[in-house]
């Protein structure tokens, strides 16, 4: 008896596991088609790749973060996605050779200051491999949710991109990933194996959505308020301001410009922040909003009306509390809209920003409005004409409530492996804001990827209007 018990034991634990996709992760299934959601680390290497040892530490990887493991699985009968997970990781590396690499570059036209890296960014921002399923197929169909691929520079350089759908890792999910992956990738004897076993045995079925876990009463909403609010973001959208399109008719693409300070610099606008009781999200918005309509020719006292979505990660204010490296998507997002006119001062722009997104995050709204923004999202999703040239901008900006540290106590990793840059972010030419900031401070300077659509706006064009942003953090 005992025998056969052993044997059912390990006949069910060889079955796949399977969860329906919550609220959130539904509205990424339903984004990522068509071109947002698509979430890149991409890291640049001196040192040679040994492949079957990237392979087995991203496979250790899927096994302490089965998310990372599963297949989106269509449903075509409810029109409904699932978390299929299989007992074991069969992720394989990609790998391009030096002439394969430098036809993907050819492709990519750019001025000369963009960096090969860069390029192999974007590219792997636009990589999509996940499709609208067809509406006229009665068939059921799986994509996985995480590839690895290795590109061959210039100079004996490499690029790793590990390429994941937004639903299964948010911006915390993918610098854990950065972090987790390094010691395997070093070697140090026995300590890492070890360290190495209580990661995967940390692992186990995929977490539940966001949804589940908020706290019991946090999510309430009365109906007459839910319909108000509703109301009022669909009636704000057609009053808000944009920056102007460059080419609204051809097909669209992520482009990324980085914004960059030194040590200097950034402590002095954390000291700032500190100093006024403010985060770095509020001088990042400030900046961007100063920069936007200055670039337009508008009267000084015209006041003009802007979007900022502000994303938090809730992890440490759910039920139950979750780890920070708890693989997933558990952000949640609040929008505020703000009249600018000429002449403002970015930090009472940033006091203001921050408050508002501050005083709503005091009223639950990120997560009382959590089921508001999702079907606002998949009605922009399917009524693209709602919005001005059919551009699917929510907003102008969007920005992130905490930046991601690195520090420098990883910084020896970091050079045992040969890493010598790495950009983590998502891609935003489907519905979203005009710039998507994914800032870090490593090592203590500022690193922003600010990532927008393409043609839609230019690469001049951002590049200018981040150069200005720059400018005037600089100078605050």
């Amino acid at each position: 008896m005992a025998e056969q018990d052993g044997v059912a034991a390990a006949a069910k634990a060889a079955q796949p596991k399977s969860r329906p996709v919550g609220g959130t992760e539904y509205s990424w299934c339903r984004a990522v088609p068509g071109g947002t959601g698509i979430t890149v680390l991409a890291i640049l290497l001196s040192k040679p790749i040994d492949i079957p040892l990237l392979e087995n530490a991203l496979r250790k990887l899927q096994i302490a973060h089965p998310i990372l493991n599963s297949k989106l699985h269509y449903h075509a009968a409810t029109n409904s996605f699932s978390y299929v997970t299989p007992p074991t990781p069969r992720l394989q590396i990609q790998p391009y050779d030096h002439p394969s690499t430098a036809e993907i570059l050819l492709r990519r036209a750019a001025p000369s200051s963009v960096s090969d890296f860069h390029l192999i960014l974007e590219h792997e921002l636009n990589r999509n491999t996940w499709h609208n399923p067809d509406p006229s197929s009665d068939s059921d169909s799986d994509a996985d949710t995480f590839f690895a691929t290795v590109y061959d520079l210039n100079g004996g350089k490499r690029a790793l991109a590990l390429r994941l759908h937004t639903s299964a890792c948010d911006r915390a999910t993918a610098a854990a990933l950065l972090t987790e992956l390094l010691p395997p990738l070093v070697g140090n004897g026995g300590q890492e194996e070890e360290g190495t076993q209580r990661e995967i045995q940390s692992g186990g079925d995929v977490g539940l959505g966001i949804e589940d876990y908020i706290p019991n009463g946090k999510a309430n909403k009365p109906f007459w308020a839910r319909g108000l609010d509703m109301l009022g973001y669909s009636l704000n959208s057609f009053r808000l301001s944009n920056i102007g399109f460059h080419d609204t008719e051809s097909p669209r693409a992520s482009q990324v410009a980085r914004l960059t300070l030194g040590k200097h610099d950034t402590r002095r606008i954390l000291d700032g922040c500190e100093g006024r009781g403010i985060k770095l999200c509020g001088v990042l918005s400030a900046a961007g909003l100063i920069a936007a309509r200055a670039s337009k020719e508008v009267p000084d006292n015209r006041y003009e009306k802007y979007a900022v979505v502000t994303l938090m990660d809730c992890r440490s204010i759910l039920d139950p509390v979750l780890s920070a490296n708890h693989a997933g998507f558990y952000h949640s997002a609040i929008l505020n809209t703000h009249d600018i006119k000429g002449g403002e001062d970015i930090w009472e722009l940033a006091k203001r920003t921050y408050t508002s997104f501050a005083n709503a995050k005091n009223n639950n709204k990120h997560f009382s409005d959590m089921a508001d923004m999702n079907f606002l999202m998949g009605k922009a999703i399917e009524n693209p004409g709602l919005t001005p040239y059919s551009s699917m901008r929510t907003s102008f900006l969007s920005v992130f409530e905490d930046p991601i540290a690195i520090t420098d106590q990883s910084a020896h990793l970091r050079h045992e492996v040969g890493v010598e840059d790495f950009i983590g972010c998502s891609s935003v030419h489907g519905i979203g804001p005009t710039i998507a900031i994914f800032d870090t401070i490593r090592d203590g300077e500022l690193d922003c990827a600010c990532v927008y659509p393409s043609p839609l706006h230019s690469r001049q064009q951002m590049q200018g209007l981040i150069d200005e942003m720059k400018r005037i953090l600089v100078e605050c």
